[in-house]
Formats: C-alpha cells, structure tokens, sequence
C-alpha cells in the first residue's frame, strides 16, 4: 500500500466520524495537559529556587566560617593561608561589627560590615537598586555604602530606590581583643547610600574592606569566601579547609541537593498526571476497538482486493499514531495554556501588592518535544492491539460480517 493511501485512509475518521474523533483526541489531549501542567510547575519552583541562590561564580565558592568553639579564628594569618592554596583562585574575606545606624534622624541597630567588591560575586548577591562596589570604583566607593532591603524597612522606607543618595552615619561597637567588651567608635562623617540590596531579612549596611579596616582593628573576620580554581578543586580544598576545624559550606551542593529534591516533586507529580494520562488512553483504546468492529466489513474487501494483513495493521498503527500526537499538541496547548493563566494572575497580584512578578510555571522545549513523542507512542501502543486483531481478521467471515 502507497504512502498517500495510508495517509488518507488514516484520515478518513476526520470525515466519517468527526464528533467522536475530536473528542478523543481532547480526552487524550486533558490527561497530557495535566502532565504538562504538573511537571512545568515543578520546573517552575526548581526555577525560582535555584535562579534565587545561584548567581555568578558562587558554585566555585567555599563559605568558611568561624567554628562555634573558636578553637581556630579567621585571622588575616589564616586568610593568607586559604589564598595560598595553588588550588585557589581567590579569598574574599568578610568582617563585621554591631552598630547604631541613623538614618534621616531614625537610629536602629544592625551590623556594619567590610568586604571586597569580590565578595558579592562569590555569594551571589544582587543590586534591587543602585550598584554594588566594583575595583573600577574603589576611590569613589570609601565614603559610599550598601544597605539590604531589611535594613531599610527598620526605617519605614518600602521604595528601596528613594534610599539612593541618602546619608547614613555610624556609631560601631568595636570588640576589644581579648574581652567580651565593645567599645563605642562614633563615626561622624557621613556615608552615601549607593546600593541596596535584595537581602530581606538581614540588618545590615556593607563598606568597603579597606575603609573598614582603616577605621577599626580587626581581630577575626566573621566569614571568608574561597573562590578555587575549578569544581574538581571544590572537594579537595573544602576537605583540608574543614580539617583545620572551620566550618565549610558549598552553595554547589546545596543545588545538587535542591535538585534531587526537585527532581522527586516533578517524579511525583508527573505521577498524578500519569493517572489522568492512563484513563485517556484506555479512552483512545476503547475507541479504536469500537473503530475496529466498525470497519470489520470494510478490512474483509481490503483483504479481498490484496491488501496484506501488514498493510492493515499499518493502516491502524498509522491511525492511532496521528490521534495520540494531536491529544499530545492539544494537551501542551491545554497545559502551557494552564500555566500561563496562572503566571498572568500571580504577575497581576503582584503589580497591585508592590511584589516581585514570578512564573511559577515553566515548560523547557526538550520536555515539550518529549511529551509530544510520547503522546505519539501512547498512540501506537493503544492502537497496536486492535491493529493485530484487525489483521487475523478472515476476509470471507469479515465481508459477511454485519
């Protein structure tokens, strides 16, 4: 049988049964769409997560920190130790002391803290407004500062972007070596708020490394990022870094982690959607067994005429085929369509609360192009079966057949 006659005789249900074709196709197309919809939105949560700790070389970073026993500190000795490592590429250091900030005559505590322009780099932190200090701005960024979010909300101001080109002054409390005392170092001029950052949840307003350690003796730094030459050196360097007694944390196995989690979501909700998707197809298979016993008298004249028992199951095959991969295209039409009603509502939410826009779904093209071909084999597996019944079908009993 010819290719063109396979396709058109394929077809044909379009015309003959319409109604009962297109329903079909959409009962296959709802349990495909309920894969695609519960799997995008665990693309979608996997998305927003990682995109929130993941950001420029912090997966080549190791978070070193002071132990809580203080067998060991975080000196500018050790400092130098870490950078010495041939194994690393560089140390980022980071010190912080209590302080009293005011701001527009409001005075709230929080922490002052001293880093290199590096360090937001290897932790991932982001600008919500303003810039971050840079080496190309070092002179210009000794009298400015970057506040977080939170800080900003202790002084009642929401727009982050109203901050910029504020002054704020300090009154630090520098720890005496040795003692659990503080000392009150009052800094009277004041510093430009430059940048704010999209950290909520911690009070704390960020100076340069150099104007810092200008100011103020530091006995220990509160933590170092460990910036290692490439991610087979993450294992070695974090192991001889831990054997010194330091704690050690890497952001590269918290998303290893958070993936395996992610992946257990999507597992379990591709599940749920496989059930919707297994009674459609026993939908699709229930009606080509009725298209079977149909088209009985009509395989016994086929039969008669010389078409061979392979011509026949290849015509079924083909029929079958072509119904699961439109079910898969409706099903992703109906399930991108799902997700993005969902995402313009959250978007819309939003805008009207003064919150940040999320697409909680996502649908990568490589799942799309897989649900489609599976949609296609679901098709082929359904419609096999009724397609070897059709074809032992005897020619003789099948024209007398009513």
């Amino acid at each position: 049988m010819r290719i063109q006659d396979i396709a058109m005789l394929s077809t044909r249900m379009f015309k003959t049964n319409p109604s009962r074709t297109w329903l079909t196709i959409l009962g296959m197309g709802v349990g495909t769409g309920a894969v695609v919809a519960l799997v995008g939105l665990g693309f979608g949560l996997q998305s927003i997560i990682l995109e929130r700790i993941v950001f420029g070389e912090t997966l080549l970073s190791l978070n070193v920190a002071n132990p809580p026993s203080k067998a060991v500190v975080l000196d500018q000795e050790t400092v130098d130790a870490f950078a010495a490592n041939e194994l690393v590429k560089d140390v980022s250091p980071m010190a912080s002391f209590p302080t009293l900030a005011t701001y527009e005559g409001l005075t709230g505590n929080a922490f002052l803290q001293g880093v290199k322009p590096s360090y937001f780099l290897y932790t991932g932190g982001k600008a919500l407004e303003g810039d971050l200090f840079t080496d190309a701005t070092a002179e210009e960024d000794k009298r400015s500062v970057i506040v977080s979010s939170a800080m900003l909300k202790l002084f009642g101001v929401e727009n982050p972007a109203e901050a910029l080109g504020r002054q704020v002054t300090f009154r630090v409390l520098v720890p005496n070596e040795g003692t659990e005392d503080f000392t009150e170092v009052a800094i009277e001029t004041p510093y430009t708020i430059k940048g704010v950052t999209d950290d909520a949840s911690s009070l704390v307003a960020i100076m340069t490394l150099d104007e810092f350690s200008s100011r103020f003796q530091i006995p220990e730094y509160e933590r170092v990022q460990v910036r290692v030459i490439d991610s087979e050196s993450l294992v070695p360097v974090q192991d001889e870094i831990i054997a010194q007694g330091f704690v050690v944390t890497a952001l590269s196995k918290t998303v290893e982690q958070a993936n395996k989690i992610f992946q257990g979501i999507q597992a379990v909700l591709a599940v749920f959607g496989g059930i919707a998707l297994t009674v459609s197809a026993i939908g699709m298979f229930n009606t080509m067994t009725v298209t079977l016993l149909e088209r009985t008298a009509e395989i016994g004249i086929m039969r008669t005429i010389g078409a061979s028992s392979r011509d026949i199951v290849v015509l079924f095959v083909a029929e079958a085929v072509i119904v699961g991969l439109l079910g898969g295209i409706v099903g992703i039409m109906i399930g991108v369509g799902i997700g993005w009603f969902a995402n313009g509502l959250l978007s819309v939410a939003a805008s009207k609360f003064g919150g940040e826009a999320v697409g909680i779904f996502k649908y990568p093209l490589p799942f799309l192009a897989f649900i489609a071909t599976f949609s296609g084999v679901v098709g082929l597996i359904t419609g096999l079966f009724p397609a070897r019944r059709a074809a032992k079908i005897n020619p003789l009993d099948a024209i007398r057949y009513k």
